[in-house]
């Protein structure tokens, strides 16, 4: 089994998609989490602006400071949370940089056995999720296609083999 997903079709750029390294994406979503807190969009660039400016402020009225040392508790606390974590992306940031032709409407996942078909707006919602606690998702993977709403957790679309923009 190839862990290596082709996103292709009515695209400017054609991927390929490897969940093995999403594990180190700022991206990733705890799944264990997520479907029950209430989601809030961020818009990360005026998020990065607003915490860089803050940055810059505090540096002109105090000075800089050294980084501080901190005890190597949290860094133990954050491997631990990747080495247990049950994590996912959302689909959206790959659809973009495939950068889908004008007339694209739907994007079509490809299963060992069936295809599922959503509308381009409909895709930018789902999650992959590729990693169940701490492991690769080997066995029916390399990915399971989620739902936004997590109405499919327990029976999530599984084996995809590619993705398709149409």
């Amino acid at each position: 089994m190839s862990d290596i997903i082709p996103l292709s079709g009515a695209v400017k750029f054609q991927l390929t998609l490897d969940p093995g390294v999403w594990i180190f994406d700022e991206r990733k979503i705890d799944l264990k989490t997520y479907f029950d807190t209430e989601q809030i969009e961020v818009d990360e660039i005026e998020q990065y602006s607003k915490a860089v400016a803050e940055h810059f402020s505090r540096e002109i009225k105090e000075g800089a400071q050294l980084p501080k040392q901190g005890s190597g508790s949290q860094k133990k606390y954050e491997k631990e949370k990747l080495m247990t974590g049950t994590f996912g992306i959302k689909l959206k940031p790959f659809i973009l940089n495939a950068e889908p032709e004008p007339h694209a409407s739907k994007v079509v996942i490809s299963t060992t056995d069936s295809v599922h078909s959503f509308s381009i707006e409909e895709a930018f919602e789902l999650i992959a999720a590729f990693s169940n606690e701490g492991k690769p998702l080997r066995e029916d993977g390399p990915i399971h296609i989620l739902y936004p709403d997590g109405s499919n957790r327990s029976d999530p679309i599984r084996n995809v083999r590619k993705i398709t923009i149409s």
